[in-house]
């Protein structure tokens, strides 16, 4: 595993990868974390043949730049992709797997056609009207959005990052999560992308899921407070074509408590 950057309209992005550049693309979406949630299977998911590339939006992570609130929408964000893979001259299929936000954005990218997507993966991703969750969607008045510092965010993230790893932890751990939200111009795109959160963008992307027939996977840790569970329940009921893999005792970053489980359901599914 390596993390590298590539310039993608001026702005150095950074991405880690892992894999021979020959193997199929796994393209590995964030949401209101960032790269480092895919990390424990990145190796895993190289060694079953993938070419994982977990990217860091603009404004988030490693990534330079800055996102406003026009940017930060998953239209937006769905729309920059491909600058993206142009930028590493990948072209043809691509699988995407979104966890989070990043899972919204996955579902735009799939249902958009602007990149060809062979096969799509969500884990404990928004779906449906399963968000914002309240720690999110206060952050989207402008009032609450302009009276929050730098100091605020970290507050709120550690707290989220807390609930979400859900399970011990260590002080370097948090901190290393923490660390690209102690930068003023990142935590302002993630106020960005709080300020951006509307169920909507998924609700309108339904007719479509529902019409197709292209394979699908959820993975889902079980004990997730964010995404429960009972969302992706109803996703697989509701369209074609999708199976739901469920890791017992995992929280919302399940590839934080059963990296392995993770690993081998998304590499089943994509290889």
């Amino acid at each position: 595993m390596e993390r590298r950057t590539v310039d993608v309209a001026g702005v150095p992005i950074s991405y880690l990868s892992a894999g021979d550049p020959a193997s199929p693309v796994l393209l590995l979406l964030h949401g209101t974390y960032w790269s480092r949630v895919w990390q424990p299977v990145l190796d895993d998911l190289a060694a079953a043949g993938l070419r994982p590339i977990a990217v860091d939006f603009p404004g988030s992570g490693r990534s330079g730049g800055e996102l406003t609130i026009e940017d930060a929408s998953i239209p937006a964000l769905a729309n920059w992709l491909p600058r993206f893979l142009d930028a590493l001259g990948i072209a043809g299929p691509v699988g995407v797997a979104g966890h989070d936000i990043g899972g919204g954005i996955a579902q735009q990218v799939f249902v958009d056609g602007k990149i060809a997507v062979s096969k799509l993966a969500l884990v404990n991703a928004v779906m449906f009207d399963s968000w914002p969750v309240p720690g999110v969607a206060r952050f989207r008045d402008p009032a609450v959005a302009a009276a929050t510092t730098t100091e605020d965010i970290l507050a709120a993230r550690r707290k989220s990052v807390l609930t979400a790893l859900a399970r011990p932890t260590t002080e370097s751990e948090v901190a290393e999560y923490l660390e690209p939200w102690t930068e003023p111009r990142v935590a302002r795109s993630w106020l960005a992308l709080a300020g951006a959160a509307d169920n909507r963008y998924t609700m309108e992307l339904l007719p479509r899921l529902r019409a197709s027939q292209t394979p699908k996977l959820l993975v889902w840790g079980e004990d997730d407070s964010f995404q429960l569970v009972e969302h992706a329940e109803r996703f697989a009921k509701e369209i074609p074509n999708t199976q739901l893999v469920r890791i017992p005792k995992a929280g919302h970053i399940p590839m934080e408590n059963d990296a392995v489980a993770v690993a081998r359901a998304l590499a089943g599914f994509f290889v």
